[in-house]
């Protein structure tokens, strides 16, 4: 009995995951991108567009903006939360713990990268009716885009940046010394282990507005970096290298534009 329900319950926890990334993939063909963000005539049109236009346009309204980072966030986030759950299974069998808890974790972590997807949505307006990203996020000068770039490769090398991924990579530690039984405990031990993932990873979610917040591409490759990051075997050995390549890229990308435009 008890293998089944783990079962079910994993199951259920990657068709979550499918029906994100298909729900951004309907959503991003929607508005008329290829895979790399690329906009076709429509597109293009709609990122030309003025958010204050007296029209209905989603992608100018927090509401559109937040259920849509909300999507995102289970698209990119919960594939990198499975080591921290196999992490808790093993504590099912040598503690106390329960599925019960392990569906708390789950609740929590999500909750918080949720509250996060209202963080972002408001700068996501922010930089629209500041004039510094179009209507699809991508940001309109390079010089924007390659300073982005600079910082979170920078943010790579910061302490805050060690403390909060030295959690991630190792949650058997977190839960050892933040231990609490059941539902209500693991929602606590979600939430702690939600708060110090987004201090680990919130960069990646900003490089959404150098190439587009609905480049499939840029997805994929940010999420497949978050999930290498947490990989306890070679976590971190990548975190510096990857910060030194996203500070030269934000160093090149402006000259580039420079030169092409040139």
């Amino acid at each position: 009995m008890q293998g089944i329900i783990r079962t079910s319950l994993w199951l259920g926890f990657f068709a979550t995951v499918l029906a994100a990334w298909w729900t951004m993939y309907v959503m991003s063909t929607g508005m008329d991108l290829d895979l790399l963000g690329r906009p076709g005539e429509a597109g293009a049109r709609m990122a030309a567009m003025d958010p204050r236009m007296p029209m209905n346009m989603p992608m100018a309204q927090f509401g559109p903006l937040f259920a849509m980072w909300a999507v995102m966030m289970a698209a990119m986030m919960l594939p990198t939360l499975v080591p921290t759950l196999r992490a808790y299974e093993d504590l099912i069998v040598s503690a106390n713990g329960s599925r019960a808890g392990w569906l708390g974790v789950l609740a929590g972590y999500f909750a918080v990268w949720v509250a996060f997807a209202a963080v972002i949505a408001g700068a996501q307006m922010a930089l629209l009716y500041g004039g510094l990203i179009d209507m699809l996020g991508i940001a309109h000068s390079p010089l924007t885009a390659g300073g982005l770039l600079v910082v979170v490769g920078a943010f790579q090398f910061t302490r805050t940046k060690e403390i909060c991924h030295g959690v991630c990579h190792a949650p058997t530690h977190y839960f050892l010394g933040h231990w609490r039984t059941g539902g209500a405990g693991g929602v606590r031990m979600g939430l702690g282990l939600g708060a110090f993932c987004v201090g680990c990873c919130w960069g990646f979610m900003a490089l959404g507005f150098v190439g587009g917040v609905m480049n499939l591409a840029w997805m994929g490759l940010a999420t497949l970096f978050m999930v290498i990051e947490k990989l306890p075997q070679v976590g971190h050995y990548v975190t510096r290298p990857l910060g030194l390549a996203l500070i030269a890229a934000g160093v090149v990308l402006p000259l580039w534009s420079v030169f092409t435009e040139g």
